[in-house]
This record gives structure tokens, C-alpha cells and sequence, in this order.
């Protein structure tokens, strides 16, 4: 269900409130250019700055302007697990097809806390469920014996995105994981190595700006033509490495969207804009590359 291309798309604002007009125009940019789905309310959407009135919103708008045509995967995870059923659900009745889940920050759950928080989310709705571990943001890791533990009792646990870095992950989880269970990388400037250890995709940041390449690339992948694949890796990476090292996502990405002309650089404290000589320097990478 999940191979392809999965966009974190960034949620627009303008003067402090949600900019529902600039979101249709990202929802459609990314739909028009063959991504296989949207993902709404994620990292790179702000989701920690979204009342849940503005969260509600943006997962039924997402929807609405997708018009069916590929995936939408709202996050709607929480370190408080009712909190997380209550977002699930709402992202269900609103008609999303499908939930990112990321792994509960701050407060440190044991590995049987983590499998009964998602456990207890995947017995409260239908929709399938994509696991989020990214240690170095929730400072902790979803352990591999707690991802088969739930792949294995819970149907609609289905996948993974993988941001902890480490491609070896890839090859233990498919060694210990049923063939179906989908493994996708977290990182644009990951995505072929763990494809090339049997992941099948990207939930990427880099696609709000240029979808076409990001899915032109996975596609290549998936077919099996990694030379094709790298040409395309090897053009983009100045632009994932500049995403990486210039500040903390989504920082860059809102940039890069706004000096293209796709939405405002709006971003919601406590994340300020990036320094002038950084967007300089961003705004150099993008023109290297003639995207704007």
C-alpha cells in the first residue's frame, strides 16, 4: 500500500492563521507530479504548533483537495496515547486513508508501553497505521522486537518510517518481519541505500519542492535500475544535505518553498527563520540547481 513516495507536506500559514488557498495549490503540485501520497500534520507540518481545531482542518482539507488520488497519511500521533486515538479518529472520520504514528517523545515509555500505546491506537480505528521512529527527535527508538510484536497483533499495523540513520535497521527488519510489512526511509539522502536493502520508499521532505524527482527516483528504485536512481540522488543531494545541515526541518523546506514562490516562509515559534547568510546559501544550492 505504501510503496512510493509520501510528501511531509508543510503546512502553510499566512499572518498567523492556516492559508487553505496556498495549501491547495501544494496539495495539487504534489498530486500533478506523481507523488503516491500526502502526509499532513507531520514533523515538516508544524503538527506540534496546530491546535486540534487547525489539526482537524488541515487533515479534512488535505482530503478534500486530494480528490482521491493518492494516499492521504495524516499524523496524528501523541505522546499521550488517548490523545493519539482521539487525533486517529478524527483523521479517520475526516476521511484520511491511512495514519503516521510517531513514537511517544519525552516522556520514555518502556518497549511494553510502546507496544500497548500502539496497540491500543490500531484496535481504535481502521485506518492503516505507518510506525514513526525517529530516536533523535523522541529520544527514543521503537525496538525491533516491539515492531514484530506488533506487526504481529495488530492487521493494521503495516509499515514503518525509518529516521534513525542506520540502514542495517533495514536488514534486521526484514529478517525478522513478515515479507508484506512495508519499510520506508525517513531521510531523502537515505532513500536508496535502504531501498537497496529492501525498503520501498520515502516519506520525504525535499518532495515539497520537487516531487517529480523524488518520485521519479523511488519509481527507478523500485524497478530495479539503481543507476538511473543515483543519477538522480546524485543531482539532488547538495539540496538534502543543505536541508540537513543549514537548520532544523522545517526551517529549510519553508524557505526553499517560499524563494520558489509556493507559499510564505510563516513559521510558528518557537521556530524562527533562518539567518541571512544561511538562506543565501540555500538560496545558491536552489538556483545551482535551477529551481528557481
Amino acid at each position: 500500500m505504501f510503496a512510493g513516495t509520501h510528501t511531509a507536506i508543510v503546512t502553510p500559514f499566512i499572518h498567523g492563521q492556516l492559508d487553505e488557498e496556498a495549501l491547495k495549490k501544494l496539495v495539487d503540485f504534489q498530486f500533478d507530479n506523481g507523488v503516491t501520497g500526502v502526509v499532513p500534520c507531520g514533523t515538516t507540518g508544524e503538527s506540534p504548533t496546530l491546535d486540534y481545531d487547525e489539526h482537524e482542518r488541515v487533515v479534512q482539507l488535505t482530503v478534500e483537495f486530494a480528490k482521491g488520488r493518492g494516499v492521504v497519511m495524516a499524523g496524528t500521533g501523541s505522546n499521550s496515547t488517548r490523545e493519539a486515538i482521539e487525533l486517529t479518529q478524527e483523521a479517520e472520520a475526516a476521511g484520511a486513508t491511512a495514519s503516521l504514528q510517531v513514537a511517544p517523545y519525552y516522556n520514555k515509555p518502556s518497549p511494553e508501553g510502546l507496544y500497548q500505546h500502539f496497540k491500543a491506537i490500531a484496535d481504535n480505528t481502521k485506518l492503516p497505521i505507518m510506525l514513526y521512529s525517529i530516536p533523535g527527535r523522541c529520544g527514543i527508538e521503537i525496538g525491533l522486537d516491539v515492531i514484530v510484536r506488533l506487526a504481529e497483533s495488530c492487521p493494521n499495523i503495516r509499515a514503518i518510517k525509518e529516521a534513525g540513520g542506520n540502514p542495517e535497521r533495514v536488514s534486521q527488519m526484514k529478517q525478522l518481519l513478515p515479507s508484506n510489512f512495508e519499510i520506508l526511509s525517513g531521510d531523502d539522502g537515505l532513500t536508496l541505500p535502504f531501498m537497496s536493502v529492501g525498503g520501498v520508499g520515502v516519506v520525504s521532505v525535499a518532495s515539497n519542492l520537487i516531487p517529480k524527482q523524488i518520485s521519479d527516483m523511488v519509481n527507478l528504485a523500485l524497478k530495479g535500475d539503481y543507476t538511473a536512481a543515483l543519477g538522480i540522488h546524485s543531482q539532488y543531494y547538495p539540496l538534502f544535505a543543505a536541508f540537513l545541515k543549514l537548520s532544523t526541518n522545517p526551517i529549510p523546506i519553508k524557505t526553499a518553498m517560499a524563494l520558489a514562490g509556493h507559499c510564505s516562509n510563516e513559521l510558528r515559534l518557537p521556530l524562527v527563520p533562518m539567518e541571512d547568510a544561511k538562506t543565501a546559501e540555500l538560496q545558491a544550492t536552489l538556483k545551482s540547481l535551477g529551481l528557481i
